[in-house]
């Protein structure tokens, strides 16, 4: 099961970079990852949370800016995978199995950055223009991110 969870994760951090690895920080804290032990307890720390928080608030906001690049461009694409591989990581770290979550936390970021775009351009198109796309994507992503992160006990 947690190898579907930990693909599901990297493909939340493919739509929205920050929100998934926020989610498991959230988990983490809640006792609900176990990750103690392992380079990734930081997230679990007191604070971890309420960082990822703000800065995931953040990238809501800016993501609907007309100036925000591309999710395919190389930085972004590159985050999003590196962020999915952390998020990945952490559900298989709390499995016993941090090396195969942190690959399909990887291969579902680019998924979920590849078909996140498509399938927020064609909404996109569907409503003749972006906010609304890119407010169900928000839902999806959070909505999605927490219960991946909380289902995984």
């Amino acid at each position: 099961m947690f190898y579907l969870l930990a693909l599901l994760i990297g493909i939340f951090s493919g739509f929205r970079t920050l929100t998934p690895i926020t989610a498991v920080s959230w988990a983490a804290r809640a006792g609900r990852l176990h990750l103690e032990g392992t380079w990734l307890s930081f997230l679990g720390a007191a604070i971890s949370p309420y960082i990822f928080s703000v800065l995931a608030l953040t990238e809501l906001v800016t993501d609907k800016l007309p100036k925000t690049p591309s999710r395919k461009s190389p930085p972004q694409f590159i985050s999003r995978v590196v962020m999915g591989a952390v998020a990945g990581a952490a559900i298989g770290a709390s499995n016993q199995n941090l090396i195969a979550g942190l690959l399909l936390g990887a291969v579902g970021a680019v998924i979920g950055t590849l078909g996140g775009a498509e399938v927020r351009g064609r909404l996109a198109r569907a409503f003749g223009r972006d906010l609304p796309a890119a407010l169900i994507e928000d839902a999806v992503t959070i909505i999605g991110a927490f219960l991946v992160a909380f289902q995984n006990s």
